[in-house]
């Protein structure tokens, strides 16, 4: 399966499920988690996140984890274009695959970037809270929209 992107093509590596949820999504966040290769660190703060879920909420941590990642993709994003002289903000839609690796960055960084607490308990707080349309993570993603709306009159100009 090769697909283009410009002037190269690039074969795409699988991602195989994860062990214990058998979900590939769990998989890819483990791999967003990741810090230096050290794989098996990610994944003991993502399950360890996932249990502290269960714990707070009474509910199956991975239906709590996908609505996290569905509250927090976006849908629209402005890219950068250059017309003339000038460059404009054009509002754009956000294919799935990059949607949900967005949102899968956002709910990282915006828990790294709590202090005082573990990884896991940050990690769990984060996707709890984006679960519930709430946190910075979905405050990120309302700041992409607000800002594509706001730009809505150069759509003329995307592809």
């Amino acid at each position: 399966m090769f697909e283009e992107t410009g002037k190269k093509s690039y074969k795409l590596q699988p991602i195989h499920p994860d062990m214990v949820y058998g979900s590939v999504v769990v998989s890819k966040f483990i791999n967003h988690v990741m810090r230096q290769g050290k794989k098996d660190i990610a994944k003991k703060i993502v399950y360890d996140a996932f249990k502290v879920i269960k714990e707070k909420t009474k509910k199956e941590p991975l239906a709590i984890f996908e609505d996290a990642i569905e509250n927090v993709s976006p849908t629209m994003e402005v890219r950068s274009k250059r017309v003339g002289g000038a460059t404009y903000q054009v509002p754009m839609k956000v294919n799935k695959k990059r949607s949900m690796s967005l949102a899968m960055r956002w709910i990282v960084s915006t828990a790294k970037s709590k202090k005082g607490k573990a990884m896991s308990v940050k990690l769990s707080e984060e996707l709890i809270n984006a679960s519930n349309n709430e946190g910075e993570a979905v405050k990120k993603k309302e700041t992409m929209h607000k800002m594509a709306k706001a730009n809505k009159a150069f759509a003329y100009l995307a592809k």
